[in-house]
């Protein structure tokens, strides 16, 4: 099961908006004959691939076992169900780490393979193979993305200069380490006060990656430059307002951008609404890089998920905060994080946290 967990992390930045799964097939003595993970959406998935790559090799699958990250699907999507395939192959038996939470399948292929005379097994490591789809376990279970906010910052929490300048506040290497993580995002969202202040393009470039995010910008008069580099090839980009201006519009729909308007009742761009709507298009985590005040809006709003922390070892002195929150009464009233990591990457430190709620 930690092999076919390596393979699933393998898909990353690859099989969106499916889950990452890996599958290992061993033969009757127990060794490895086959080995497969979930390929571009439309292409084969883990259990598929790993047929494939069993008969390319010369061995028959018959009798075989299965230990897959994920139940086998059981409906068809863009590929047929891989419940069906692993039961024309003729398995004796597979072992899952974790049930599906798709709500066309969530134990529809346990059950199918069942009725076919396939022994089914839960394996171990089911909190990691969860872990590894985070985000499609978001989608599926509360209908909205696995939201990641990133901020790099210095010891004394400042992003930039009180002047706004903010190149680079982290080194290299953590800046390599943030393209990782916008490469497991279906999405990577800012607002329009980065974009005009810093022109960032917001693309996966430093790491490779067989697929681009989506880029999303929350901007609430449609104020983005036409001439922004985010909204450059390669990938996709959506512009989110809450007040309609026609030239504005037609300007950034003639650079390719999509433009959509969700009002939210205090005149501003529906954060919640928009996290629906993304989940909608199949975006499964959500990377956010923004200014202090859109990241203040998503924490009080409580859509953040996760913390993603690059401190450096400098001090700025006066600047700006990673997030408006405003004043609170008490200490009470703060916002409380758990850490999941601390990492120290190049000469910086990167924390992951969670909502303690979480």
């Amino acid at each position: 099961m930690r092999e076919a967990l390596a393979l699933a992390a393998q898909a990353i930045g690859r099989s969106d908006p499916n889950p990452r799964v890996g599958c290992i097939l061993l033969d009757r003595e127990g060794r490895t004959i086959g080995r497969g993970s979930t390929q571009q959406a439309g292409g084969p998935h883990a259990e598929v691939m790993a047929l494939r790559d069993a008969r390319a090799n010369g061995h028959d699958p018959r009798g075989a076992t299965a230990v897959v990250t994920l139940e086998p699907c059981s409906h068809h999507g863009r590929t047929p169900p891989c419940a069906e395939a692993l039961i024309e192959a003729g398995l004796a038996r597979v072992v899952a780490a974790m049930r599906d939470p798709n709500p066309l399948v969530e134990g529809a292929g346990f059950l199918r393979l069942a009725a076919a005379g396939i022994a089914v097994e839960p394996g171990p490591f089911g909190d990691e193979a969860a872990e590894l789809n985070v985000g499609f376990v978001s989608r599926m279970v509360r209908g909205r993305p696995f939201v990641r906010l990133k901020v790099a910052v210095s010891l004394d929490g400042r992003t930039a200069l009180a002047d706004g300048t903010s190149r680079w506040i982290t080194g290299d290497a953590a800046r390599v380490d943030g393209h990782a993580w916008r490469r497991r995002a279906g999405a990577v969202l800012t607002g329009h006060g980065t974009v005009q202040a810093d022109d960032p393009r917001l693309d996966v470039r430093l790491v490779p990656t067989a697929t681009q995010p989506l880029r999303v910008v929350v901007d609430p008069r449609l104020q983005t430059p036409p001439a922004a580099r985010l909204l450059e090839p390669p990938g996709a980009a959506l512009v989110v307002g809450a007040e309609d201006d026609a030239s504005r519009r037609a300007a950034l729909e003639a650079r390719g951008a999509e433009v959509l308007l969700l009002r939210s009742p205090t005149d501003r761009v529906d954060l919640p609404g928009l996290l629906r709507e993304l989940a909608r298009r199949g975006v499964n985590e959500l990377h956010v890089e923004a200014g202090e005040r859109l990241n203040g809006s998503f924490l009080r709003e409580g859509l953040v998920d996760e913390l993603l922390v690059y401190m450096a070892p400098v001090l700025l002195g006066e600047g700006r905060a990673m997030a408006a929150l405003g004043p609170f009464a008490s200490l009470a009233d703060g916002l409380r994080f758990r850490l999941l990591e601390s990492l120290r990457v190049g000469d910086d430190l990167r924390l992951r946290l969670r909502p303690s709620t979480i």
